[in-house]
């Protein structure tokens, strides 16, 4: 139907495991500050160093965004994004670069929409998977099923919190990779978050776990580092979604490229 299975991630994930270092996944809005805006960054993130893309579709109730997020995607809506346009954003981005492309949505929008036809739509439009942040895999049966006749991958969340019997669903059930979710970079307590986030990780790889990447907070190319010294990726979010409202589209590819330095020296980071 697509090129869905061939852009999947975790290919992508284990080239740049494999070429000694590890993957750098960057997050941006969909409609943020605007459609023609958002794709243009995407593309830069590539174009700077990033190996694969997560897109956020913009939701009216974002209860696991922060703040520079949150106020990102509620200007989205506020500009008339549509969940159509997040298609639309994935097919121009695909169109121009060969990062494989995930969309990142609360789950009531993709029920909304009818999750075949979600699942149809954006493998058609040459999208790599779905990010799912409020669904658990024990509730997620009919976007299994989705997923595995549309090639899709899917990432379900773990967290520090999460029990064995959690960590064993959402490796699993994920395809491309498991999203451990951390904090990086509070003041005064980077030790201790490191910590748990190298804990997480470890805990997700004994739960067999191939494909473990580490997001929220994380911001510079230090924690890029310090992450792929245990992990198999590190999500950037907030930190380039601040650059791109403050500094457009390139000062966006321009923190994407001192990102990805990070990629290239983690083989050192411990």
């Amino acid at each position: 139907m697509s090129n869905a299975a061939s852009r999947g991630v975790e290919n992508v994930i284990r080239a740049r495991v494999d070429a000694g270092s590890g993957a750098l996944i960057g997050y941006l809005p969909v409609g943020f500050p605007s459609l023609a805006e958002s794709i243009d960054a995407a593309v830069a993130l590539v174009e700077n160093g990033v190996d694969a893309l997560e897109l956020g579709l913009p939701y009216s109730d974002p209860v696991m965004d922060g703040p520079v997020i949150q106020a990102a995607t509620q200007r989205a809506l506020a500009g008339g994004f549509r969940l159509r346009d997040g298609f639309a954003a994935v097919s121009a981005i695909a169109a121009q670069v060969q990062a494989p492309v995930l969309i990142m949505t609360y789950w009531n929008p993709v029920v909304q929409y009818g999750v075949d036809r979600f699942a149809d739509d954006l493998a058609d439009a040459g999208g790599a998977g779905l990010i799912t942040p409020d669904l658990i895999p024990d509730e997620g049966a009919d976007w299994i099923a989705a997923s595995e006749r549309t090639g899709l991958d899917r990432v379900f969340l773990a967290a520090p919190s999460s029990s064995d019997e959690r960590l064993h669903q959402a490796v699993e059930a994920s395809r491309g990779f498991v999203y451990a979710v951390s904090t990086m970079g509070i003041t005064g307590a980077r030790s201790d978050v490191d910590t748990a986030a190298r804990a997480l990780v470890g805990r997700l790889r004994a739960a067999g776990s191939t494909s473990a990447c580490v997001g929220l907070g994380v911001s510079t190319a230090e924690q890029v580092r310090e992450i792929l010294g245990y992990a198999d990726g590190a999500i950037v979010g907030s930190a380039l979604v601040k650059a791109l409202g403050d500094g457009g589209v390139d000062a966006v590819g321009a923190l994407a490229r001192d990102l990805a330095a990070g990629t290239r020296t983690a083989n050192t980071a411990n």
